[in-house]
């Protein structure tokens, strides 16, 4: 279930702390001993294992008693110290409604200075081995449990929609980041596989133009298609770029040609615009 609201304001102090040292102990162990957890929450064994029912109930924290009795944070929780903390940089004010869920990321509405998008990545929830084997920029630990997987996909997008931004891409503006959250501008437009365009032909050209300038600056999506393109009155912006490579990959051109053939076969099948892979690869490299 999402991260609520009502849940992150309800929280005890005790249970910021139960959770922070849960966190910081999941470094060493995959299981937080139970001792080793009550030392670092400060607490009594009944207030510690009080607070720990509070948390299990909120789906924050969950437990094992194999091979000890030990803890775990899951996402609920783990998006619950982001946001606490980016609500005291004052990054966030408000947590409002969830706008989608995709198969590594939750998407809230926020209020800020105006309206922000919170992203919540959330990287191997469902296999966190297949995206380990997938995922190049994940460091080879030992012990490498999924919410830093989620924390080191947060901070890869981060920094590119940065880059990205700071060079002319039209993507969103990012504009806080904690652990696996990611705070950017709010984009009042709607997927590119939901709209009706009008002129379908200068979009699709934006759209490569895009390409071409984060290419430049050394960025290729690795997952673009209609449904990482947003549009709003025939403006675009490309979203969802934590997948992203260097030109200077190894796969770099087959994959470049992937997304140029996503982005082309959708605009010949809906719009019957026709536009070759080669065409738009030559677009977007020279």
């Amino acid at each position: 279930m999402p991260v609520s609201a009502d849940d992150i304001r309800s929280l005890h102090k005790y249970e910021i702390r139960i959770l922070k040292g849960i966190e910081r102990l999941m470094k060493r162990y995959q299981w937080v001993p139970e001792d080793k957890l009550r030392e670092a929450a400060d607490l009594s064994m009944s207030e510690l294992n009080y607070r720990l029912g509070h948390l299990m109930a909120k789906n924050m924290v969950k437990s094992s008693t194999l091979p000890y009795q030990g803890y775990q944070l899951v996402f609920n929780g783990y998006d619950t110290l982001a946001v606490n903390a980016l609500v005291k940089k004052g990054t966030v004010q408000a947590l409002g409604c969830l706008l989608g869920v995709g198969k590594e990321s939750a998407v809230y509405e926020a209020l800020g200075v105006g309206v922000v998008v919170l992203k919540f990545h959330r990287i191997g929830q469902r296999s966190f081995q297949s995206v380990r084997l997938n995922r190049n920029y994940l460091p080879e630990w030992k012990h490498f449990p999924w919410i830093f997987a989620s924390n080191e996909s947060a901070t890869r997008e981060f920094e590119a929609l940065k880059e990205l931004h700071r060079g002319g891409v039209s993507v969103p503006v990012p504009v806080g980041i904690n652990r696996n959250v990611v705070a950017m501008s709010f984009i009042a437009g709607v997927n590119l596989n939901q709209a009706v365009l009008e002129n379908p032909d200068e979009v699709l050209d934006e759209i490569l133009e895009n390409m071409r300038i984060a290419y430049s600056l050394g960025y290729i999506h690795n997952d673009l298609s209609e449904f990482n393109v947003m549009v709003d009155n025939e403006r675009v912006w490309i979203i969802d770029w934590p997948q992203w490579i260097d030109p200077s990959h190894e796969n770099a051109d087959e994959i470049l040609k992937r997304d140029l053939y996503n982005i082309v076969n959708y605009f010949s099948k809906k719009y019957g615009i026709s536009f070759t892979v080669e065409e738009a690869l030559k677009r977007v490299v020279g």
